[in-house]
């Protein structure tokens, strides 16, 4: 039985944990990924693609955290068609009280010739053996043949209908590299909803990459014609240009309901404060003219608008910026205020904290408090995501530095840290700048030196005493790398984001992710 009966209610299955954290810099450690899966569990998305087990140990465990942890969802874990992969992902999942099975095989001629080197009768025999593997661990299998937007309809169609016959409960028709356009996207599933036998005994998903900006119209496109799940992310993140936004498909469903006559079990209330929650866990702002989460969304500038907005504020809003969830006004808290109050404000931002967090967050808000009058909600999600961020596995701590700068003498710094095995060191280093001499400084200290491709900083909140959030970026190992840190200093807040990014970059090398074999798809991540 498909797992939504409902012929107008549309599965939200949300890969931000997985697809979206492809995208470049936008790596979670397992704390950051557990309040994320616990924010789109609130959201009330129906799945949660919780990463690819096999691909690395922090993958599996991430993976069979949120397994053991989040109840109410789906939990699906990501495999290859191949014995290992899928096996893997069972062992995520086994814990899960909704477990999913997520395999995918390219079906594209493209990829059957350069990619896997493979015929159409191997590709076919793969796909249903893949599928039968799954459903001997799991109930629920979904399907997708990778790159299906440039695949021939007749193979598709031939390899789709085996993995139905083989067990497979929901069928995913990705467009990988966002090359499909409404017409040709709608067209592809409404051949497949007519010559797949067993059709009516699955679910078709979509799965479609924004390359061309087209990932939520071909979304809806294929609404239109009979698909009941959409594959998305939070604020459109993933691989190259990203995917479908979650926010902007069912904002569209909601306010067209006229016209779409389809419905979902989000919280709409909850986006914007879930957008907010992934760009401060990665980094990635939401660019400020962004549809339904931009800073821009629901701000009118022109006279004509504003007078139209006086007026009746249906002129220029076709949505209420209260009905995705963004404040009209926010709780300011200051050094008086006591511990129900930030507990409360910290609920009503969607956190979950545990009594150990929370005494260190309020410590944190009080030090904070002592620098500046008063604190906003930006600043109370700083110091959240600073505490998610800093967890107990990280092998370097910052204990201390010092630094110096003036015009004329080159800046200098010396920054003390802590090993987990007990040791500290200081080294001292030059730099072009204060930020410089610091991150130098904490290179020499830990040996790892790396390329900083980006660095950035912003002001949190307004006002001369606001916390600078700073990012630093780096390229390891052929993939971008960012941390985060935020203080109302921005020196520290940079030596914070820069050894985020060091405790990554030890833990790969550690932990180093899936390395290609000669038996399965020659890729290192999938870009279902």
């Amino acid at each position: 039985m498909p797992p939504a009966t409902d012929p107008n209610r549309v599965m939200i299955f949300d890969t931000t944990l997985r697809d979206g954290e492809q995208s470049p810099g936008c790596s979670m450690n397992l704390g950051e990924k557990l309040e994320m899966a616990r924010a789109l569990s609130d959201l009330g998305v129906d799945v949660i693609e919780a990463g690819f087990p096999i691909a690395s140990p922090g993958d599996f465990e991430s993976v069979q955290a949120i397994a053991r942890t989040i109840t109410g969802p789906i939990i699906c874990g990501l495999a290859r068609c191949n014995p290992a992969d899928i096996d893997r992902a069972a062992e995520a999942l086994k814990n899960a009280a909704r477990p999913r099975i997520h395999v995918f095989l390219a079906t594209s001629a493209i990829h059957r010739e350069f990619k896997l080197k493979m015929s159409r009768e191997e590709i076919v025999r793969r796909a249903v053996e893949g599928v039968e593997r799954a459903r001997g661990h799991v109930e629920d299998v979904e399907f997708s043949p990778e790159d299906a937007a440039r695949t021939e309809l007749d193979f598709l169609t031939e390899v789709v209908e085996k993995a139905v016959e083989a067990g497979a409960t929901t069928l995913n028709i990705p467009d990988t590299v966002g090359y499909a356009v409404p017409s040709h996207y709608a067209e592809i599933i409404r051949y497949l909803k007519k010559n797949v036998r067993g059709s009516d005994r699955v679910v078709y998903s979509v799965h479609c990459h924004n390359d061309l900006g087209l990932a939520v119209s071909n979304s809806l496109a294929a609404l239109m014609e009979g698909a009941r799940q959409v594959e998305c992310t939070i604020n459109g993140i993933g691989e190259r240009a990203g995917n479908c936004a979650l926010e902007e498909i069912v904002m569209a469903l909601r306010t067209r309901a006229d016209h779409y006559k389809l419905q979902t079990g989000i919280n709409t209330r909850l986006l914007y404060p879930t957008s907010r929650k992934l760009s401060m866990v990665t980094g990635m702002q939401v660019q400020r003219n962004k549809a339904i989460v931009g800073q821009n969304a629901f701000a009118h500038e022109a006279g004509i608008h504003q007078d139209g907005m006086l007026k009746e504020r249906s002129t220029y809003e076709i949505m209420r910026p209260e009905d995705v969830g963004i404040p009209r006004t926010e709780l300011v808290l200051g050094k008086h205020s006591g511990r129900h109050a930030l507990k409360q404000r910290i609920n009503d931002l969607g956190y979950r904290v545990d009594e150990g967090q929370f005494q260190r967050l309020f410590d944190a808000f009080k030090v904070l408090a002592d620098r500046k009058k008063s604190i906003y909600d930006a600043d109370i999600e700083a110091l959240i995501e600073n505490q998610l961020q800093t967890g107990a596995g990280d092998v370097w701590t910052l204990v201390n530095f010092t630094c110096s700068a003036s015009s004329g003498v080159p800046p200098t710094a010396a920054v003390t840290l802590k090993h987990e095995d007990g040791r500290t060191v200081c080294e001292p280093a030059v730099g072009d700048g204060p930020v410089d001499a610091v991150l130098k400084s904490i290179q020499r200290g830990t040996g790892v030196e790396l390329k900083v491709t980006d660095y950035r900083v912003r002001s949190v909140t307004g006002g001369l005493d606001a916390q600078g959030e700073s990012v630093v970026e780096v390229e390891f190992e052929g993939r971008k790398i960012s941390g985060r840190g935020a203080d109302t200093n921005v020196i520290a807040a940079s030596a914070m984001a820069f050894l985020q990014v060091i405790n990554r970059v030890v833990m790969r090398r550690l932990h180093p992710r899936l390395k290609p074999t000669d038996n399965v798809e020659q890729e290192m991540v999938p870009v279902v």
